[in-house]
């Protein structure tokens, strides 16, 4: 007697889990992006340095998550201390390197230089994570490499000294990454947003509270927006890495080079792209499509 075939639903929910991670961490890389822009913004109307946005972003994050967690009446469930710390540490290193690149040189050039993240979350997967060795996705990291560089072309951009602090939130936020997606195999996304908010406000608030002062109405409204892209960007991509692997995350968030490129001119005055940067785009559109499509598969 032939067997009932299992629900559709049932077959093709792997499938469709993974898609809907790629498009979650697609999402972070527009309210990242976002978050950039409003700390643009900013600097015509008011003085607020990089620490204090980075700060708020991770207090006003842990009050979220507690809050969440308090709906949920569900606690934090720590199982590997160390790939929280890990997580948490270079996430902080990271946020605070990229609103300083955003203060100190363009939005443009911060988010190119921190989209560097990939190359080097290829070579740290390779290293660390051999179940996640995909030669495919190398290929596509490294497509999606050269399309940065064509989009940055640093022969008119002229990279300076202040432009190493969006280099070095590059390499911060690959080892962030990478222990986004280990945590993620021992925890839930409310227990890796927890200790990374909450020690994160700590650690900023040790290093940098000569910085803090009480925001008047306008302070707060600019630490708030921003906070809050950046709090949704960080849920989506926390949620995002279930589902999805290192590699194949760092280049999905690649797409804010895309976002920076169509939408720059009208929100943070950069300038249009160029022949060589639109090639750049599509490279990095066509790397972000095969990956999609085999996580589909």
């Amino acid at each position: 007697m032939p067997q009932t075939p299992p629900p559709a639903t049932t077959v093709h929910a792997p499938a469709m889990m993974g898609i809907l991670g790629c498009l979650a961490v697609f999402a972070s890389a527009f309210c990242f992006y976002f978050s950039t822009v409003v700390i643009r913004w900013s600097r015509e109307v008011v003085a607020i340095d990089s620490a204090y946005f980075a700060f708020f972003r991770f207090f006003l994050g842990f009050l979220v998550v507690c809050v969440i967690m308090g709906f949920q009446r569900q606690g934090p469930a720590p199982k590997r201390y160390h790939l929280l710390i890990g997580r948490t540490v270079g996430n902080c290193i990271a946020v605070y390197c990229f609103y300083q690149a955003v203060r100190y040189t363009s939005v443009a050039e911060a988010n190119i230089l921190n989209m560097t993240y990939p190359i080097f979350v290829v070579i740290l997967s390779w290293v660390l994570l051999r179940h996640q060795r995909d030669p495919v996705a190398v290929a596509m990291v490294v497509l999606a490499v050269a399309g940065v560089w064509l989009i940055l072309q640093p022969g008119r951009l002229g990279l300076t000294l202040t432009s190493l602090w969006g280099l070095a939130s590059g390499i911060s936020a690959a080892f962030a990454i990478v222990y986004l997606n280990l945590s993620r195999q021992h925890h839930d996304a409310n227990t890796v947003l927890f200790y990374m908010f909450g020690l994160g406000s700590v650690l900023m608030f040790l290093f940098f509270h000569h910085h803090f002062f009480w925001p008047d109405v306008r302070e707060f409204s600019y630490l708030a927006l921003c906070g809050g892209a950046g709090i949704a960007g960080q849920f989506l991509i926390t949620i995002g890495f279930r589902y999805v692997t290192a590699v194949e995350g760092g280049v999905i968030s690649s797409t804010r080079i895309l976002l920076a490129a169509l939408l720059g001119p009208w929100l943070a005055g950069d300038p249009s792209l160029g022949g060589a940067g639109w090639m750049g785009a599509l490279l990095i559109f066509g790397a972000n499509v095969v990956l999609t499509v085999r996580k589909g598969r």
